[in-house]
């Protein structure tokens, strides 16, 4: 009797949308997603200047500005595809926090759908606290359908079950309910991808084929349009977590019009941003026309990005005259480069790191010093960089030192990277320059 009564109401509820395609009024929705409330910070303590509390708060601060963008474009329903937590809560603060901005929603009678994702599966979450009536968490056992009649819109997901989800879920969703706006929430690959795992894979032809409307997907953190009839897209998450995580960060403001014919837009919700700058010093004399190349570069991405705080890596490169004179007083140039970030960007700017990859022209040995010391110590380097067991042989001696240095020391990860111990040959090689050109000026 009880799946009796139950088949009847899904055929009332299924009736209200037996119509003509359209003819119903327009309305708008938010597609966001790995939010990733309080997710925890790796290293940040250990980077001199380094913003920890705004990059601490951001996640929650880019998350109330969602809540804000929702409420001033009285949207009908906020979807979040997948990982709003970024793992177990340290404490209930973090429910409570989310609490907090869902009953924001609430009192402006906005609805809030969710699936889970690996990071927030259903046996990765241990506290709970129960969610607002305004709110809905998709099952993790099977596909689930939510019916707005309001808005004749439905909307199929299904959460992760646990951390690890290699099936396709795709594949259980329900067919599309005819005279409705069909829209699937998956927290997926996709097809995959060298940043993420590769969770609940799927195709993009599977989606565009199975007749929804619009395809809400998470997962991957960089925001990408896959198609845009029907539009399938991942809005990428809400807030840079680190140095990987680059440019704008935000969600997608998607309006649907009585023909229920999509227009989106991104909003920018990051309450601060990482960039990585590539300069290329080629043209560059000596040190000082590095460091004015690089206060040119801060200048223009200033005045391109108002207003927001920057946390940037400088990548520097090509092959310059002032290669051995950045080298040869590393510490020096990087303590410059930071007080530029400091002066340009008056106060919004932090330069999170420096990767000096810069080489010197084949010719400046020559112009310089004589021709024997160049080619001596050339030969030394060149022999070091073919020798695979110089590489061992370093790491070995690097590591007897090391036991003799303060226990706080951390240089064990380092000593383990062929790449970064080549990186120190070169600046090793460079210093040993300098001191030549040095010398050679004295005499």
């Amino acid at each position: 009797m009880p799946g009796i009564v139950f088949l009847i109401r899904l055929r009332e509820k299924r009736s209200k949308f037996r119509r003509v395609r359209g003819g119903t009024k327009m309305f708008r929705f938010i597609h966001a997603a790995d939010i990733h409330l309080d997710s925890p910070l790796k290293g940040l303590d250990d980077y001199e200047g380094a913003p920890v509390e705004e990059i601490r708060l951001a996640a929650r601060r880019a998350f109330a500005r969602l809540v804000d963008l929702a409420i001033e474009e009285r949207v009908a329903f906020v979807l979040i595809a997948g990982d709003l937590y970024d793992g177990e809560w340290r404490d209930f603060n973090t429910g409570h926090f989310f609490i907090a901005q869902a009953s924001r929603l609430r009192q402006a009678n906005i609805g809030m759908f969710l699936i889970a994702g690996n990071h927030d599966a259903h046996n990765k979450i241990t506290k709970a606290l129960k969610l607002p009536d305004n709110c809905r968490l998709f099952p993790s056992d099977r596909p689930h359908t939510e019916y707005l009649a309001e808005c004749a819109a439905v909307i199929h997901g299904q959460s992760f079950a646990n951390a690890a989800v290699y099936e396709d879920l795709s594949l259980a969703y329900p067919k599309p309910v005819v005279g409705a706006f069909n829209i699937g929430m998956l927290h997926t690959s996709l097809t995959g991808s060298s940043a993420h795992d590769r969770y609940a894979p799927c195709t993009l032809d599977y989606l565009v084929a199975k007749g929804y409307d619009y395809w809400a997907l998470g997962h991957i953190h960089q925001r990408e349009v896959l198609s845009e009839a029907p539009f399938v897209a991942f809005s990428g998450n809400i807030q840079g977590r680190h140095a990987r995580e680059t440019g704008a960060k935000g969600c997608f403001l998607v309006t649907v019009d009585s023909q229920f014919r999509t227009s989106v837009e991104f909003r920018e919700l990051g309450v601060m941003r990482w960039e990585t700058l590539i300069i290329s010093l080629t043209a560059a004399r000596h040190r000082e026309d590095a460091l004015d190349a690089i206060g040119r570069t801060l200048d223009e991405l200033t005045a391109t990005i108002p207003d927001v705080p920057l946390a940037l890596r400088l990548e520097l490169t090509g092959a310059t005259a002032a290669h051995r004179s950045i080298l040869g007083a590393k510490e020096s140039f990087l303590a410059e480069v930071r007080a530029q970030g400091i002066d340009r960007g008056q106060g919004r700017v932090w330069i999170e790191k420096v990767n000096v990859q810069t080489t010197a022209p084949s010719d400046v040995e020559r112009e310089s010093v004589s021709e024997d010391a160049v080619g001596e110590l050339r030969l030394l380097f060149q022999e070091f960089r073919r020798d695979p067991q110089s590489i061992v042989d370093l790491r070995q001696e690097a590591a007897d030192i090391l036991r003799k240095l303060p226990a706080e020391s951390t240089f064990e990860e380092q000593l383990r990277e062929p790449a970064w111990l080549s990186a120190m040959a070169d600046e090793a090689e460079a210093w040993l320059m300098q001191r030549l050109l040095q010398d050679e000026d004295a005499s």
